[in-house]
């Protein structure tokens, strides 16, 4: 999905206009990870790390290895090939700082900010699963907390010197590209793992049958209804509030229900997805993000083979990347953090 949403720009002219305005919104592709995130990490972790301060401490170096050391490679292939930027835009990509400011979070590799989202989510996941435990109400109030904290800093920020960065500034940013706005999906996410251990859930209550079609259905009809408030082929609908609300809020429901539906019905496509092949492409599915725009896929560009905007070539490029790179890399970590 979020493949065809940045290439959808070389098929404005000869795809109609429908299927241009919903490719506008296959954007929300990462709002699919950002919920299955949500639910893998509490279904793992639930508040495991915070036994201890060791615990919590080995619980984010075995994050930050899945994360940074594939990023950490092709962001300074990038640099070596073509420059390195001003000292502190270096800093700001390398820590994924950038994806707090509006100003910076696209520079290098673009697709970097939801990283920035991710790692936000992985710092204080343990405590909204202790905090779900509780009281899913104290969960809500103590993430809108947080929000409100970020706006409060960014437009303080402006009124004092104007933000000239654009931190945490301004709120269609905050929403649509920080953690700060993006929660309630890592929340939802959360909140499925929570109903799934539980014996007696409402979840039970849910109609198996069909289950997989029709929460296909509701995220299709959810994209199609953000594709509405577009202006046009070259608008997003998420860029109006009621399109962000659908994001937001509507969407990550059917997100999960449709994971839960995986879970727990056997279909022709909970069969693919458990297909040896399948399993591989989303174990690689994390390079091809880093590769499918920016620097690998701009030194890819003479390789065209086919005409699919090197689709294929970018997964052979992420699964040999993933077996040779970051497999053994992430492996080596975790077994000598799990010594600790």
């Amino acid at each position: 999905m979020v493949f065809l949403f940045h290439n959808r720009k070389y098929w404005r002219g000869w795809l109609p206009d429908f299927i241009i305005q919903n490719l506008n919104e296959f954007h929300t592709g990462v709002s699919l990870f950002f919920v299955l995130s949500g639910f893998l990490i509490a279904y793992t972790y639930q508040d495991k790390p915070l036994q201890s301060t060791k615990e919590y401490c080995k619980y984010l170096f075995i994050r930050f290895a899945r994360i940074f050391p594939i990023y950490i490679i092709i962001l300074t292939a990038g640099y070596i090939d073509f420059g390195f930027p001003k000292s502190t835009l270096i800093f700001y990509n390398y820590t994924l700082l950038k994806g707090f400011s509006d100003k910076y979070n696209l520079d290098s590799l673009p697709q970097a900010w939801s990283l920035t989202v991710e790692l936000s989510f992985y710092i204080i996941a343990p405590f909204m699963y202790f905090l779900t435990r509780k009281n899913i109400i104290k969960t809500v109030l103590f993430l809108l907390a947080l929000t409100i904290i970020a706006f409060i800093i960014g437009y303080t920020w402006y009124f004092i010197n104007g933000n000239p960065e654009r931190w945490l500034y301004n709120w269609l940013f905050i929403f649509g590209s920080t953690f700060f706005g993006r929660f309630p999906e890592f929340l939802i996410g959360l909140l499925l793992a929570h109903y799934l251990k539980q014996e007696k859930s409402f979840l039970k209550k849910l109609p198996v049958k069909n289950l997989t079609l029709i929460t296909c259905i509701l995220m299709g009809l959810s994209i199609y209804c953000i594709s509405i408030f577009e202006k046009d082929v070259y608008d997003l609908g998420t860029e109006h509030i009621p399109g962000l609300i659908i994001r937001n809020l509507l969407l990550p429901v059917f997100i999960a229900l449709f994971l839960y539906a995986l879970i727990i019905e056997t279909t022709w496509l909970s069969k693919i997805l458990s297909t040896q092949m399948a399993v591989l492409l989303g174990n690689a599915s994390y390079i091809f993000y880093l590769v499918h725009i920016g620097y690998v896929n701009r030194k890819t560009l003479n390789y065209h083979f086919i005409s699919d905007r090197n689709f294929v070539l970018l997964w052979a490029i992420s699964i040999t990347a993933y077996l040779l790179i970051e497999k053994p890399i992430y492996n080596f970590v975790r077994n000598n953090i799990n010594k600790w």
